[in-house]
C-alpha cells in the first residue's frame, strides 16, 4: 500500500464528511428547522459532521474514524428512513429537495467507501502474505 494511500482516504473521507454537513445545515436554515424533532436533528448531524471532519482531517485515531462512518451512515439511514417509513412522522419523496438529497447520499456513500478503503487493503494484503497450510 502506498504510505499516501491512508492520508488521502482519511482526507477524503472528512471532506465528504463536511459536503454531508454543509448540506444539512443548509437544509436546516431553508426551513427544516421549522420541523419538530427533524430540525434538530439536522442541526446535531450537521454539528458533528463539521466537527468530526475537521478532527479526522488531523488525526488518524480510530476512534474519529468510527465516528465519521457512524455519522455517514446514520445520514444514510435517515435518509432511507424518511422515504419509507418516516422520521418522527415526517416523510419526503424520492430526490428530494433536489440537488441536496442527491448530493449527500453520494458524498455519505463516498465516505463510507473511503474509510473502508485501508480496512480492505488490509485484509486482502494478509490474506496474501500469510502462509497456506502447506508452506507451514
Amino acid at each position: 500500500m502506498s504510505p499516501a494511500l491512508p492520508l488521502l482516504t482519511r482526507i477524503g473521507a472528512a471532506g465528504c464528511l463536511a459536503v454531508s454537513g454543509l448540506i444539512h445545515t443548509q437544509l436546516y436554515l431553508h426551513g427544516y428547522r421549522t420541523i419538530p424533532q427533524v430540525g434538530p436533528a439536522f442541526l446535531l448531524q450537521a454539528s458533528g459532521a463539521f466537527a468530526v471532519a475537521l478532527l479526522s482531517a488531523l488525526s488518524a485515531a480510530v476512534l474519529l474514524r468510527l465516528a465519521a462512518a457512524a455519522l455517514a451512515a446514520g445520514a444514510l439511514l435517515g435518509f432511507i428512513a424518511s422515504r419509507t417509513i418516516g422520521v418522527f412522522g415526517f416523510i419526503e419523496y424520492g430526490l428530494q429537495p433536489a440537488p441536496q438529497a442527491l448530493i449527500s447520499v453520494i458524498v455519505e456513500a463516498a465516505a463510507l467507501a473511503l474509510l473502508a478503503t485501508p480496512l480492505l487493503y488490509r485484509t486482502t494484503t494478509r490474506r496474501a502474505v500469510s502462509p497456506t497450510s502447506s508452506e507451514r
